[in-house]
């Protein structure tokens, strides 16, 4: 240093903050980027599936949420952060848990509840409590009947009209694999259509192979870690190998219980969501062990066939326990330690 160089000059060359010093190339924009391109695959199969209503029920549920966003912290002065594409992909999971005859109207009012209500109200992204996609999900079963009108693979649903082979019809019944398992009975589906996604269901969880694809990426990327869709969907398979309804062969019906409903999106893409997950590894297999059993719980013994969204917004409410529970003790700082 040169001697004419004050301390005040000095100074000015150095930035302090506090540890850890780490730096890596992710961002917010380039995660959510690679979430997004790891859900395509499940959303292409929902076209092929569903048809093309499928496509617009997501593009719809997505604009809206980043309209609602951009909206909201323009109004109250915030910095603009749509670029950052969680509200997309917040979008993207809405639709996802949505079937496909979903009534248009609905999806601003679940774009604003989970944007508004509860993202931006509790501070924006990273300091929600709760998932905001499994949120609205929630709350839309205010409308039942909406929310429980699945259609078979191979039927499009137009403007509101159900079609058959180019054919309208008033309306089609269908069973999802969930509801049979709630019965004690193993779907009359075989298990290959049910990893493929050749059921009914919801837009984007129908196919779990095309889902697990994407669980990879996250993975191979360090999006997320396995430790969350691991012990939860085996933890599911353990507890209904274990404990089957009916009479019927445990191995097959703990199966069929992981590749219907929406066990592999909320495993995969919403529970593992940073700001509502566990930091810690030991505690993200807690997460998911919690999850799994509320979820048979559920299936169970509740009136509702699925248990997965709701199992996982419970356990959100926990994770500020888990993580203390399961936080490193300090150098230095065991129990026997002296004061």
């Amino acid at each position: 240093m040169d001697n004419n160089t004050t301390a005040k000059e000095f100074n000015g060359l150095l930035t302090v903050s506090p540890s850890p010093h780490l730096k890596h190339s992710d961002t917010t924009r380039t995660i959510m980027l690679t979430v997004i391109a790891s859900l395509l695959p499940a959303l292409i199969w929902s076209i092929v599936t569903f048809g093309w209503r499928s496509l617009t029920i997501t593009a719809i549920s997505v604009f809206f949420c980043v309209l609602f966003e951009f909206l909201y912290q323009l109004l109250m002065k915030k910095p603009i952060t749509v670029l950052d594409f969680s509200a997309a992909v917040t979008g993207l999971l809405i639709a996802f848990n949505l079937p496909v005859t979903i009534p248009l109207w609905i999806l601003p009012l679940a774009a604003f509840f989970a944007i508004i209500i509860v993202k931006q109200l509790f501070g924006g992204i990273g300091k929600n409590v709760v998932n905001p996609a499994l949120a609205a999900r929630v709350f839309l079963f205010s409308w039942t009947n909406h929310m429980s009108t699945f259609v078979q693979p191979g039927t499009s649903v137009h403007a509101g009209k159900i079609m058959i082979s180019g054919e309208e019809i008033d309306a089609i019944a269908s069973v999802t694999p969930l509801a049979s398992l709630k019965s004690g009975v193993i779907p009359d589906i075989s298990s290959f259509d049910m990893f493929i996604g050749h059921i009914s269901g919801c837009i984007g969880e129908v196919s779990a192979l095309l889902l697990l694809i994407g669980g990879l990426i996250l993975i191979f990327r360090r999006v997320i870690t396995w430790h969350i869709p691991v012990s939860f969907i085996a933890t599911v398979y353990l507890v209904t190998l274990i404990f089957p309804m009916g009479n019927v062969n445990p191995f097959d019906y703990a199966l069929y219980q992981i590749l219907s409903g929406g066990l592999f999106l909320g495993a995969i893409f919403m529970a593992t969501d940073y700001a509502t997950s566990p930091v810690t590894s030991s505690g993200r297999i807690i997460f998911g062990v919690g999850c799994g059993l509320i979820t048979v719980f559920i299936r169970y013994f509740g009136g509702y066939s699925e248990g997965v969204s709701f199992a996982i917004l419970i356990m959100n409410l926990l994770v500020w326990y888990i993580d203390r529970f399961t936080k490193p003790v300090k150098f230095g700082g065991g129990k026997n330690v002296e004061k």
